[in-house]
């Protein structure tokens, strides 16, 4: 799962087996903490950076095998020690924050999931290490999977994101459906916005859909864990095609009364 969806999809959730949730938490922490850092407040570029910076001193003196300076540190230490959790993944997430603190246009769709694989993929990776499920199979139905998740909160999230001056559309593909920055600017889902918006939906819809073996590969509670999140990112999808993609006016969310049914999808998928 990635960052941006934790709003949507469970973490260290009750399906999870007890000894995972702290480590899984923690995690989090280190994830929404630093994420908060490209995003939030009114902090300048230059500070936003300079603090990612101290996260990534932080990965260094763990690496080094010296004692972070915060409790968060501390304890995400323990964690890598006790999972023998690979450092790179961290990094990787450090280096796609920054990467939003600066970047506000994707070229291309390469483009855009070169971000994923550093802004999503790594949350996944980090939970198989900690399933001791790693291997190079379970890692490419993680990675699809994430990377769907992220498209998915991308696209539920195109008003929210321009008014950080960020637009995460490819731009090749807004010029081929016909959609401008000023109709995005303007909340205009006229067009060829939906054209756009379908052909996006359905490209993490197959990624999702790619990945999804991984959810009954995985037994118990963390099967069924991964299969609630595959269900949400479904769910999201099939509420953005409702309302054609018009996002500007009905940005798509979990609400109380879909959770009955994403658990009932993943007990029976």
């Amino acid at each position: 799962m990635s960052v941006g969806h934790y709003e949507n999809f469970p973490v260290a959730s009750v399906l999870l087996p007890a000894a995972l949730r702290r480590p899984v938490t923690l995690i989090y922490r280190f994830a929404r903490t630093a994420d908060d850092f490209a995003d939030e407040g009114d902090l300048a570029p230059k500070e936003r950076l300079a603090r990612l910076e101290g996260y990534r001193a932080e990965l260094r003196r763990l690496e080094a095998g010296g004692s972070p300076e915060s409790a968060l540190f501390r304890e995400l230490g323990e964690v890598i020690a006790a999972h023998r959790l690979p450092l790179a993944p961290f990094y990787d997430l450090l280096d796609a924050f920054s990467q939003d603190v600066a970047k506000r246009r994707y070229a291309s769709f390469a483009e855009l999931m070169d971000y994923c694989r550093r802004s999503a993929d790594p949350v996944g990776r980090l939970m198989l290490h900690l399933y001791g499920e790693s291997d190079a199979r379970n890692v490419a139905c993680s990675d699809a999977i994430c990377s769907a998740l992220q498209l998915i909160n991308l696209w539920q999230d195109v008003e929210i994101d321009f008014r950080k001056n960020r637009i995460y559309l490819p731009q090749d593909d807004m010029a081929r459906f016909g959609v401008s920055e000023d109709q995005i600017a303007a909340g205009d889902a006229s067009g060829g916005w939906w054209d756009l918006m379908r052909f996006q939906i359905e490209r993490a819809r197959s990624m999702m859909l790619a990945g999804a073996p991984l959810a009954t590969r995985l037994s118990g509670g963390v099967g069924l864990e991964i299969r609630a999140v595959v269900q949400g990112g479904s769910r999201i999808l099939e509420k953005l095609e409702r309302v054609r993609g018009d996002v500007f006016r009905h940005r798509p969310v979990l609400k109380a009364f879909d959770w009955p049914l994403m658990l009932w999808r993943a007990l029976v998928m």
